[in-house]
């Protein structure tokens, strides 16, 4: 430990909270939900140093109740649930007595506060569906992100330059254990171990292709808005320069998808497309599900087959009680975990049962992201970063996450495409950001303390709840 690493150590002196709405101009189907709005969370939180210096951060999540809380419970009801936790954070936050870098900071509150709290509310509201721990992380990463970015802006300096041994007081062994039998050691090693030497300005760029997507003139019903924006993924893919197209599955329809995937894949071989993903969002019944529709494309279409770079979560998140032994499908492509990606250690579960790779997402928590990518990372699992369809503020922190770390190919981004207008604020200090150019995202623009936001020169007017 460097000793002079608790001279930089923050504590938290106040925070504030704000929900934003961003109405969407074309639904997004979520699984078995259909999204046609947004309601963020975000969040300033004030840190003090050792020298009585404060400095403020910001972080912003959407709380997406569909993707983090599918289940019968009315959307309304699971979306007012997170809301009014995170209400409750804002005091837990306040009152956390906790010094130290706000990885150390995160990583306590993640597992000495959150959880109880989590607990009162399920307790609280037990004749109801229990909220998921997914959906309690989704709440705590705005303030999550916020620590980070105020820890850079304390220090003047960017939050990724702040992850190695001069900052940190513990290494990675304090927080991460390896994989039984892996001969690996975290002891003396550190985030800043993992990521890029350099970080990336230009980053390829993934569409996300919902269920409801319009591929072509055949698919619209009239009922598109007609606002400037592309509807058909065709005019998508022209205007923007795609080159990767993630596409929404439904899991539990096997000809359906496969046939989805033909029609996006043709799509994609006529236009240039280099790679394509498939996403199940949970809904898969079985491995055999996912291997039936694989093994039929790679007899069928063989061409399409090849373009399909990996396999996004095909099965019910809850490893642990949805144990499935995914080598089988796992053969055929890669098979990332995403919402079942919580944290390092059901990563580690993940592995064992013949998970090849990692999604991360920040709406996990920052904390939980960084630590997540150096697991993987160090057990040879290769990494992804994913969107939450996240617009203003969660975009650069999203975007910086990938730009620091190894991803396998690339970014989801796929705000643009349901409110576009929503990040306008965003976008006027970040154009690269928030518009994609020849297949690409550009961070030129991100730059400066904290996780690069300049919020100072981002001029949106903010309501508290």
């Amino acid at each position: 430990m460097n000793p002079g690493a608790r001279s930089m150590a923050c504590s938290v002196v106040d925070c504030e909270l704000f929900f934003l709405h961003a109405p969407m101009r074309t639904p997004l189907k979520f699984g078995a939900s259909t999204m046609t709005e947004a309601v963020l969370a975000r969040v300033c939180i004030r840190v003090r140093g050792r020298g009585g210096r404060e400095a403020a951060g910001w972080g912003e999540t959407p709380l997406s109740a569909a993707w983090g809380w599918p289940g019968p419970l009315a959307y309304e009801r699971r979306l007012a649930r997170m809301q009014h936790l995170a209400q409750e954070l804002i005091s837990a936050w306040k009152e956390f007595d906790c010094t130290g870098h706000p990885l150390e900071m995160g990583h306590g509150f993640l597992q000495d506060v959150l959880p109880g709290m989590w607990s009162e509310a399920n307790r609280l509201h037990q004749a109801e569906e229990p909220m998921p721990w997914l959906a309690a992380l989704i709440v705590a990463s705005a303030f999550d992100l916020a620590l980070h970015d105020a820890y850079g802006n304390l220090h003047d300096r960017p939050t990724y330059e702040l992850y190695g041994r001069t900052h940190l007081t513990k290494d990675l062994a304090d927080f991460l254990e390896p994989a039984p039998g892996s001969g690996l050691s975290f002891r003396d090693r550190y985030p800043s171990d993992f990521m890029l030497a350099q970080p990336e300005k230009r980053i390829p760029v993934w569409h996300l292709v919902g269920g409801l997507d319009p591929l072509d003139d055949g698919d619209l019903n009239g009922s598109e808005p007609d606002d400037g924006y592309p509807v058909l993924l065709r005019d998508w893919i022209s205007r923007d320069g795609l080159r990767c197209l993630k596409v929404k599955l439904r899991g539990n329809d096997a000809g359906w998808d496969f046939e989805r995937l033909c029609r996006v894949g043709d799509m994609a071989l006529s236009r240039g497309v280099l790679w394509l993903s498939a996403d199940f969002n949970c809904t898969a019944p079985n491995v055999n599900a996912v291997v039936e529709v694989l093994q039929r494309l790679l007899k069928e279409r063989p061409e399409i087959f090849a373009r399909l770079l990996y396999v996004e979560q095909p099965f019910p998140y809850e490893l642990e009680a949805h144990p499935y032994d995914v080598r089988p499908a796992a053969s055929l492509k890669p098979l990332f975990m995403d919402e079942s990606a919580h944290d390092w250690e059901m990563i580690r579960l993940g592995r064992s049962l013949g998970w090849s790779g990692v999604a991360l997402k920040t709406c996990k928590t920052q904390t939980g992201a960084i630590l997540s990518a150096c697991w993987a990372l160090a057990h040879g699992m290769p990494i992804m970063v994913q969107d939450l369809t996240n617009p203003s503020l969660a975009m650069i922190s999203h975007a910086q996450l990938a730009a620091h770390f190894p991803t396998i190919w690339g970014i989801e981004s796929n705000a643009c495409q349901f409110y576009p207008e929503f990040s306008r604020p965003e976008a006027e200090v970040h154009p690269g950001l928030y518009c994609r150019r020849d297949g690409v995202i550009d961070l030129s623009s991100v730059r400066g303390p904290g996780l690069g936001y300049r919020i100072e020169s981002i001029g949106r007017t903010l309501h508290r709840p």
